[in-house]
């Protein structure tokens, strides 16, 4: 089933609807060396907008521990310092394991920041009378959200057993205004599988999606492969990883690997980009420092 439908987020959204609002403040911290910075940047000549963009699998609220608690989820959220989140692992009303908490809509009230959030599922409540049960991506921002879209992408469903990778929703994209400079933000979690088939599949629709776009693009999220991984390929074409020197983000307290990412389209410049050790999750979270150079659409 599609969910293309654009629209601006607005204030104040109510609970279970998909985009809500308001602001946080956010502060610059220390730069790491440039570690992708183009050297002919279309729009150089225009003054840097820096923007400070971070993901993050929280673990549906659950730390390495394997104890909910999204107090400490807010806090590790809030000590990346981001402008813009993307989110992976967001339960909505889900069930037990998140005591039925709406972790969007409460991550970004305690974080005074506006939110969209994408399911990838949408089901029936748990019990006649309580709220849809749903799990999916999001996107915190303290800039102004323009518009903001769920998008299908291929699926192997893992609550219908039995059932053949099809489209269905969960691929996030807000356009933000940062003073001025609108970039998309996307947000992504690919399948997990050992068999690479589906983020192959996965891959070639987000490209897709993105290249139906123009201006400044940033894809985040968890990608559940290596940034050599043969399926990842084609996303070079098109993006470069942000942290390509960034330590291991899984599992968060011994990284072996490093499977989310931070990547960006050849119009931004990377200031900064570092790995956060936390165990506020079983990921560890990326931040990047970025600078936009031109006014995108």
């Amino acid at each position: 089933m599609k969910s293309r439908s654009r629209r601006p987020a607005r204030r104040p959204v109510r609970r279970g609807r998909a985009a809500a609002v308001l602001l946080a403040a956010v502060a610059l911290a220390t730069a790491v060396p440039a570690t992708a910075a183009g050297a002919d940047v279309p729009g150089a000549q225009a003054p840097a907008v820096p923007l400070r963009v971070a993901t993050y699998n929280i673990h549906a609220g659950a730390g390495e521990d394997g104890v909910f608690d999204l107090d400490r989820t807010a806090r590790a959220v809030r000590d990346l310092d981001a402008d813009v989140i993307g989110l992976q692992e967001v339960d909505v009303n889900w069930g037990a394991r998140s005591d039925f908490v709406d972790e969007a809509q409460a991550l970004a009230e305690k974080l005074d920041m506006r939110v969209f959030f994408a399911p990838i599922y949408d089901l029936d409540p748990a019990a006649p009378g309580q709220e849809r049960r749903r799990y999916g991506v999001a996107v915190l921002s303290r800039h102004p959200v323009l518009e903001a879209e769920n998008h299908d992408i291929t699926r192997l469903s893992t609550q219908t057993p039995g059932a053949p990778p099809a489209p269905a929703p969960g691929f996030a994209e807000v356009t933000v205004n940062v003073r001025g400079a609108h970039a998309h933000v996307y947000v992504t979690h690919l399948d997990y599988r050992a068999d690479p088939s589906v983020r192959v599949a996965q891959v070639a629709d987000m490209l897709k999606v993105l290249a139906a776009d123009h201006g400044p693009k940033i894809l985040v999220g968890d990608f559940n492969a290596e940034a050599a991984a043969p399926e990842l390929a084609p996303l070079w074409d098109e993006l470069r990883d942000a942290s390509p020197d960034g330590g291991g983000t899984y599992p968060a307290i011994t990284p072996v690997k490093r499977i989310d990412f931070v990547t960006v389209s050849p119009d931004i410049t990377v200031t900064g980009a570092r790995t956060v050790a936390s165990d506020a999750s079983d990921h560890r979270p990326v931040v990047t420092d970025l600078e936009l150079h031109q006014r995108g659409s």
